[in-house]
């Protein structure tokens, strides 16, 4: 009791014996530091997060001795200088990005925010964690005045640990367990059959579970979203969505996200994020004509047969191929029905061709096209193909049966001279 008598006996001596032109001198006083989180201290699974902590120095200088006889020091003892803080991830279930932080100096009043960047694991459980927080820092313990000019300062280095505490929420989380494709071919429409997991802690209520196109993934779909219902923890269901397959697909795996939809615990609905899954896509339809090229004569006509064949990698049904006449060539029958195909599977088609006697001798090329239904039977066209038709001109005895004047004249000559040795042995066999 007595000292603080004598303290305040000499603030208040030196209060009215010095002049105006006067130095300040703190006798006691320390930094008294607190952090704590800002906001929303609660964090989702699998997501980044800012946790920004807000570190105050409520520090307060107990008495101050003002004369003029005292050299004032620079720094005050409430002061934390050259601050720095680190945040530990502790036993909770993330990963703490940033590295320590220097803040400089916290004078006594202020407050300054430090964020750090963090990493909630995808499985994290969900619950309360406490994540520790080290502040080290250095502060002026005594300033001790030599002479009229010159000051010694003593600085005194301090650390200190605060727990803060942190809530992790649970969230429903999709795993899928299998991925079943169903007539997925490029250029056609087909399903995807999914068996999907909830590996999170989150009872979802009204749950849907829709998939949605990966950027320009030729998969795209059509039916998009199913409804789940409730959707508990470690519980499967399996979802059915239409998609189609844009032509230029290829025989590959091709991405599709998929989220979920759902009403939390709060009644809050929550959208989480997009997980990405991969469908295998087979190859597309492929029609070609493997039978040889056709070979007619100006003016003539019948039937003939074009071989075509699956070489694809899907069954086709109901197919019918067709052939378009130009001239020189008319088809009386320019349809023929083939059936169902699968890869690797030949079909004949017959068709009833005419070629004008006009005609050129040369190549010529018939536009042939197959029409048919896919597996979910929606009609298609195929690509065109040329059915090649060679028109070549009779040379030969092909050529002299061809023309009616001669073969008049060779059948005339040829009664002729069986008209003449029926009548010479005639005359030779009478008596």
């Amino acid at each position: 009791m007595k000292t603080k008598y004598i303290l305040i006996f000499i603030v208040l001596l030196a209060f009215f014996t010095s002049p105006v032109l006067a130095e300040t001198k703190y006798l006691s006083g320390s930094p008294d530091l607190s952090a704590t989180i800002s906001g929303i201290n609660e964090f989702s699974q699998g997501k980044d997060a800012t946790i920004t902590v807000i570190i105050q120095n409520k520090g307060l200088n107990d008495i101050k001795i003002i004369q003029s006889t005292l050299v004032s020091p620079a720094d005050q003892p409430n002061t934390a200088k050259l601050a720095t803080v680190s945040l530990r991830s502790g036993t909770a279930p993330l990963v703490i990005k940033s590295d320590p932080q220097m803040v400089g100096d916290i004078v006594g009043g202020a407050s300054i925010p430090v964020p750090f960047i963090a990493r909630i694991s995808n499985d994290a459980p969900p619950g309360e964690y406490m994540l520790p927080l080290e502040l080290n820092y250095t502060y002026l313990s005594n300033a001790e005045q030599v002479g009229s000019d010159s000051i010694i300062y003593h600085y005194r280095q301090t650390s200190e640990i605060f727990q803060l505490p942190v809530k992790i929420k649970p969230l429903v989380t999709l795993e899928v367990l299998n991925v079943e494709p169903d007539h997925l071919n490029a250029g056609n429409d087909g399903y995807l059959n999914l068996i999907i997991k909830n590996k999170g802690y989150e009872s979802g209520k009204n749950a849907v579970i829709k998939i949605i196109r990966d950027n320009s993934s030729p998969v795209i779909p059509v039916d998009s979203s199913v409804f789940i219902g409730d959707f508990s923890p470690n519980s499967t269901v399996t979802a059915h969505y239409k998609v189609t397959v844009t032509k230029d697909a290829g025989e590959k795996t091709y991405p599709v996200n998929m989220i979920v939809v759902y009403e939390n615990r709060d009644g809050d609905t929550v959208t989480s994020d997009p997980v990405t899954i991969g469908v295998p896509v087979g190859g597309k339809v492929d029609l070609a004509i493997v039978s040889d090229p056709i070979t007619v004569y100006p003016g003539t006509g019948g039937v003939f047969n074009v071989e075509y064949e699956n070489t694809g990698a899907a069954t086709i049904y109901s197919a019918q191929a067709r052939i378009s006449t130009l001239d020189p060539f008319t088809s009386a029958d320019d349809i023929a029905f083939l059936g169902d195909l699968k890869p690797g599977d030949r079909a004949t088609a017959r068709f009833q061709l005419s070629v004008d006697k006009a005609a050129t001798a040369k190549e010529y090329g018939l536009d042939s096209e197959i029409r048919y239904r896919d597996a979910m039977d929606n009609t298609h066209i195929s690509d065109t193909m040329k059915v090649k038709i060679n028109v070549i001109n009779r040379s030969g005895i092909g050529l002299v049966v061809s023309n009616p004047i001669l073969v008049t004249i060779i059948i005339a000559g040829v009664i002729g001279v069986l008209y003449y040795a029926f009548i010479y042995r005639k005359k030779n066999s009478l008596p």
